[in-house]
């Protein structure tokens, strides 16, 4: 399904910036809204992602962080922050083409700020971290969730949770500032080169569902939650309460019920309500009255909003993604998460606070399996291209007495263009169906080929635990397997 640009920007950013909003408007209006109806569907992007859980032990640097920058740090080099103009662009104006193949990586921040607070401080720690992924080449998106406890280096600083790298980098006033280190502590800990950043605080979040659902927005609560300790805008704490049942909320306690992590589950529950609430949002934008109300405003939202945002993309840059995402289907964009099985619940050494440290190899997965998604719904000639490119070794091997048949078996699979590295014999079971063996490697794609070209299930296709090959794929044919080879 195709979706408009100026609703693929509202919920990629988690309703980032004005700025961002008049580019989508901009380019729907030139150039898609005639065409593109209202039932067009938002992709479902948590305005703020899934944190940490609950956990419970890695030493870390209590001491509150100098005013001076650390000698010898240096950075991947960011963009230059752009003061966007005022004023809202020119619907009519000509909407420029993302021209550059490579794909372009964004780090979305949130932090805990609020633009008409008491007091404004000088550096704010993420509430939220997202990496945004765009392949231009192969027209698809991924989103990554990443924990705000994670713990990781901080460039020139000492370890930290991955939300104080924004904070130190603007209390320390570094040329990149808050962002820049952030971007860097990305690449340096998780291996993902940032090229533009977008932060906001929740005064974005609020005024545009005010916008788009003034009469608030219906949330069905299936369990009592209490927050006793909920941060405040005042940067205390207040009592918050929602109870079971189906319930209108506004833009101030829509943000509180994505927000809380006050339930057994902690952010893991947190991470499905505000997927909850952009799916309720969707909703609103999509009627008629939620497009009105929010595109008479887009001209105050543009002026009143520019205090609460700061980005590395230009106007331009804006406008051209917008474009350019508006052809990519929402069955292209892939959604992850670094969670519970990716990182190990610990404290810091003090016992005092809680942290995750990262499991390295199982964060690498979960960012390759989000940029980089296995492709479903292929078809065999499709499987067949991608088994080749995985030149998995291929094992047959005899799981029953009847002699010769691993060796028939390999000649039918020749006969289609299958190389077969091997032949040999499991313990006979001659009661067991034919299966495809996972002994690990790159092996997804040969799997699925096997099993297709076979006409077996895919609940066929299991894990190898008995050592018999060190790695590819084995095929263990069962008794099923005769009329197969029997029909050529």
């Amino acid at each position: 399904m195709r979706i408009p640009g100026w609703l693929f920007i509202v919920g990629l950013l988690g309703f980032i910036a004005s700025t961002v909003v008049c580019a989508g408007l901009a380019f729907v209006t030139a150039e898609q809204f005639g065409t593109d109806s209202l039932a067009d569907t938002l992709p479902t992007f948590a305005p703020f992602v899934a944190q940490s859980a609950s956990m419970t032990p890695a030493p870390v640097n209590t001491d509150e962080p100098t005013n001076t920058p650390p000698p010898g740090v240096t950075f991947t080099p960011a963009p230059t922050e752009e003061i966007l103009p005022t004023g809202t662009p020119d619907p009519l104006g000509d909407i420029p083409e993302w021209e550059d193949p490579r794909r372009i990586t964004i780090l979305l921040m949130g932090i805990d700020q609020r633009s008409d607070a008491p007091e404004i401080e000088e550096a704010y720690r993420t509430d939220t971290m997202i990496i945004v992924n765009i392949d231009p080449v192969r027209e698809r998106i991924g989103v990554l969730s990443i924990p705000r406890d994670l713990w990781v280096d901080i460039p020139g600083y000492r370890a930290g949770r991955i939300t104080t790298a924004n904070y130190q980098g603007d209390l320390n006033r570094l040329p990149q500032g808050g962002p820049g280190l952030a971007m860097e502590t990305v690449r340096q800990n998780l291996g993902v080169s940032i090229d533009h950043y977008i932060r906001i605080n929740f005064d974005v979040f609020t005024r545009l569902v005010d916008t788009i659902s003034p009469d608030g927005v219906e949330i069905c609560v299936d369990q009592q939650i209490i927050d006793e300790d909920y941060p405040d805008a005042g940067f205390g704490t207040i009592y918050v309460q929602f109870d079971p049942g189906c319930q209108n909320l506004n833009a101030e306690r829509l943000l509180q019920y994505a927000r809380t992590r006050a339930t057994e589950g902690g952010d893991f529950d947190r991470n499905q309500r505000q997927q909850e609430v952009l799916q309720a949002l969707q909703g609103e934008v999509l009627s008629a009255g939620g497009v009105l109300n929010f595109a008479s405003q887009i001209p105050t939202l543009y002026n009143e909003l520019q205090a609460s945002y700061t980005t590395s993309l230009s106007l331009e840059d804006i406008l051209a993604l917008a474009r350019l995402v508006a052809g990519i289907s929402t069955d292209d964009i892939t959604f992850g998460a670094i969670g519970v099985a990716d990182v190990t619940f610990d404290t810091t050494g003090d016992g005092t606070q809680q942290i995750l440290l990262p499991i390295q190899s199982e964060i690498a997965r979960v960012i390759n399996e989000t940029f980089n998604p296995r492709e479903t719904d292929l078809s065999q000639a499709e499987l067949s291209v991608r088994a080749e490119e995985e030149n998995s070794p291929i094992y047959v091997y005899n799981n029953t007495d009847t002699a010769g048949l691993a060796s028939n078996t390999r000649t039918w699979l020749n006969s289609r263009q299958v190389n077969v590295t091997d032949v040999g014999n499991v313990l006979p079971s001659n009661s067991e169906p034919t299966t495809i063996r996972d002994y690990g490697g790159s092996n997804y794609y040969t799997l699925r080929f096997l099993a297709a070209l076979m006409g077996l299930p895919e609940d066929r296709i299991i894990t190898g635990t008995d050592g018999l090959i060190e790695s590819g794929v084995m095929i263990a044919v069962g008794p099923d397997i005769q009329p197969l080879l029997g029909g050529g």
